[in-house]
This record gives C-alpha cells, structure tokens and sequence, in this order.
C-alpha cells in the first residue's frame, strides 16, 4: 500500500525509462542475473587488521550475481559475529574460516582457502 493511496494527493507509481504509469508500461527494465553457486569459487582468506583485529574474508563471489547482503545475514547469524560488506567482498568479524566454509558448502559454493 503506498502512503497516500485512496486520498487526493495518491500518485499511482511511474516507469523510471519511459514515464508512463508502470501498469501501462511495455519497456522491459533488464532482470537481475543471478549465478548459481554450483558455478561460483568463493575464496576465504583470514586476515589481521590494525589492533590485532581478525576478519574472515570471502571473495570472488559478484555483486550482480549473488545478493551478498542476505549472504552476509545468513553468516553473521550462523557466527555470532558481526561483519560487513566491502567492495564485493564480505567480511566477518573473527576466525570463522570452519565454520563459514562448510556453510557456504552446504549452500553449493565451492570454496578455496
């Protein structure tokens, strides 16, 4: 439900490209493409910081192919741990290298350490 619906000032939503409502819109927005992970090499890496910080590391995994925010998610939960998203590159905070690693097997990623 949008914030002014049913009310004077509801403004049905528009097309970005073209300009015409969404409903009457026939441009086609490109659809996301997703990897599967069967196909992905995820490589951990374990890395110190300053202060003696330890951060698990996963790369090669792409942005436009996987949704590393939801990625992220599921591993801090599965941690403990907090962590972040850095340049196509997703971090956790700790040594979790076990522990993610068989995670993102189970998910169909292969992985390298």
């Amino acid at each position: 439900m949008r914030l002014f619906a049913g009310t004077k000032y509801d403004q049905p939503p528009k097309c970005d490209r073209c300009g015409k409502l969404e409903t009457e819109c026939s441009c086609s927005l490109p659809a996301a493409r997703w990897i599967a992970p069967a196909s992905q090499v995820a490589h951990l890496r374990l890395e110190k910081r300053t202060k003696g910080k330890v951060v698990t590391v996963i790369r090669g995994l792409s942005a436009e192919g996987n949704d590393l925010p939801a990625l992220l998610s599921r591993l801090k939960s599965q941690c403990g741990a907090g962590g972040a998203v850095q340049e196509e590159c997703v971090e956790i905070q700790g040594d979790h290298v076990q522990r993610i690693s068989s995670l993102l097997a189970d998910m169909g990623y292969q992985v390298r350490r």
